[in-house]
């Protein structure tokens, strides 16, 4: 069942999702994305050495990444991402499921492409995966590890955008090579606009949502199987609309109270708004309310920013986690106005994914719940301490790493001792990370006094020059009431991201500079006596360097593998 057609919206939004959807694909070259050869069966070889390329974020070895997919942890411990991928080329087109599996979520082996086109003129869009330990849908008679994915494929031979229905393929191997259901589209559709599965269970059956993309709602179903759906309820919240939603998770998510101790759950809808999000391009937005297997109320009239910076969008929340932990997830660390245009092309990719964050969800006193995130356990990457003192107040301290070889830290600030009352106007603490070769830099700060507004000003690095490339991103960032304030984050060579008070708030930001940024400079002005400041920063080592042969390139999984899905 489809959601009824806003006719007088359609005309206008249609035209201008086609018209974006389109430069999409046509990108930075003025013509369609090639669809090119395409390696299945092993791994893609990548070098992961070039300067702009993250040591401990996930990237694909070549071309084109951007929507993380089927997301999931098996019970052997490994973690599966799945992510929309065209492995021909370095614009957005001909997408594919790339794959890899980690450990820890920073060790990354990079595995052959998981799925893609069944027939010519299709393609394989986002999606999730679930572990069918019930067999509930008939494809794994003998096994309790039984995975299906579900995807929107895209069918392009209906017009140039084509239309979009879900499908199912299932993998006997744990992940690895999938068969494509004969009988598919398990839910057909004639709309251009009808997206991005996700898959729970419920109790006693499954729920999935997507989106209605440009009716700007979420689409909730239910099945016993996997195979035959029912739209039960639709969510059309008030808020941000932008142009079109996309990427729905839903999902139970732990409370914390102010102490940090779990208290219960609430459920979380996080939903990505393209174009027009708040702070220019693609954004992400979320929820708490309450979910009856059925039907999701809001807590609140307005959704919240997931980030307050511009480089989140299209995060997915793995599957298989126990209902005790934090759900982790991971995001596209991107924005659809300049994914195509930015400097990573020269060495052969394009876009990466956020760091994994745990989360939890906790009201704090005077506001509504809140969406707390946080990197997932670093301790597999982390090195030497490079720098741990006090700043001094009304002073600076700068700290050279220009000897950490992955060019990539993690860094905390903790403040102690704010006083409204005995601190000046525009008090502040200042922090950046700078080139001595070139002079770049990208700096950021905090105002302790009136405004206690926290800000990244990328605008002092020169690798790219974009219009929509927005150099400075913002947020409201209250000190506790015993006086203190607190940041952590990690700067990793093209992406710094960063986390205030234990990670009530969060920004991702892409920067390209034409030379290593080797200097922390953190320093406070007009902060009273009483103010402390406390830096530590630690040298974080390469995951990329560690998965590397001899000859300094990624190999990843070379045994050869036979998917049932044609390659086209």
């Amino acid at each position: 069942m489809m959601l009824p057609m806003r006719t007088h919206l359609r005309p206008v939004v249609s035209l201008l999702v086609g018209a974006l959807q389109l430069a999409a694909v046509v990108g930075a070259t003025g013509r369609p994305a090639p669809e090119g050869d395409v390696t299945t069966g092993v791994a893609v070889v990548g070098d992961y050495t070039g300067k702009f390329r993250p040591q401990i974020h996930f990237s694909s070895p070549q071309n084109f990444l951007n929507d993380p997919n089927g997301m999931f942890r098996d019970d052997n411990g490994t973690w599966h991402l799945y992510y929309q991928h065209n492995p021909a080329a370095l614009t957005f087109g001909n997408q594919h499921w790339g794959h890899a599996t980690s450990q820890d979520l920073y060790h990354w082996t990079n595995q052959p492409i998981a799925l893609q086109a069944h027939a010519k003129g299709f393609r394989a869009f986002t999606g999730n995966i679930v572990v069918d330990k019930n067999n509930t849908s008939g494809f794994f008679p003998n096994q309790k590890n039984g995975v299906v994915a579900m995807f929107t494929e895209l069918d392009g031979t209906h017009g140039p955008l084509g239309t979009q229905s879900q499908s199912i393929a299932y993998s006997r191997d744990g992940g690895y090579t999938f068969t494509y259901y004969e009988h598919n589209p398990v839910i057909p559709s004639n709309s251009t606009q009808f997206r991005d599965p996700k898959i729970m269970w419920y109790e006693d059956h499954w729920v999935m949502t997507l989106v209605f993309a440009d009716e700007f709602a979420v689409g909730i179903y239910t099945s016993p199987n996997m195979i035959d759906w029912t739209n039960v309820s639709n969510f059309t919240g008030d808020g941000f609309t932008g142009v079109q939603w996309e990427c729905p998770n839903l999902l139970r998510v732990p409370t914390r109270d102010e102490k940090g101790q779990k208290t219960g759950h609430k459920w979380l809808l996080m939903v990505g708004i393209n174009p027009r999000a708040p702070h220019g391009g693609s954004g992400t937005v979320y929820t708490t309310g309450t979910f009856n297997g059925t039907h999701f109320v809001a807590d609140q009239a307005v959704p919240r920013l997931a980030d307050f910076a511009q480089d989140n969008y299209a995060g997915q929340f793995f599957y298989g986690q126990p209902d005790d932990e934090e759900p982790v997830y991971m995001a596209w660390a991107s924005n659809w106005h300049y994914t195509e245009v930015v400097p990573t092309a020269e060495e052969g990719w394009l876009s990466a994914v956020t760091l994994p964050r745990s989360v939890y969800i906790s009201k704090l006193a005077g506001k509504d719940w809140n969406l707390f995130q946080n990197p997932y356990d670093m301790s597999p990457v982390m090195g030497d301490t490079v720098f741990s003192g006090e700043v001094l107040a009304n002073q600076s301290v700068a700290v050279d790493f220009a000897g950490v070889e992955s060019n990539a830290v993690y860094f905390e600030i903790n403040m102690t001792g704010i006083n409204q009352n005995s601190q000046a106007r525009f008090s502040a603490l200042e922090f950046n990370f700078s080139s001595p070769v070139t002079g770049e830099y990208v700096r950021g700060g905090y105002f302790l006094n009136f405004y206690n507004d926290f800000y990244v000003d990328r605008g002092g690095v020169r690798a790219l020059d974009w219009g929509l490339f927005t150099n400075s991103h913002s947020t409201n960032s209250y000190y506790k009431a015993d006086g203190t304030w607190s940041m952590s984050g990690v700067l990793d060579r093209s992406i710094l991201e960063v986390f205030l008070n234990g990670g009530e708030d969060s920004g991702s930001i892409l920067y390209y500079a034409n030379a290593p940024l080797t200097v922390m400079n953190v320093g406070t002005k007009q902060v009273s006596a009483s103010v402390r400041v406390s830096l530590r920063v630690v040298a974080v080592k390469s995951a990329w360097a560690k998965m590397a042969s001899p000859d300094g390139l990624v190999y990843g999984n070379q045994t050869k593998v036979h998917s049932l899905l044609k390659n086209f």
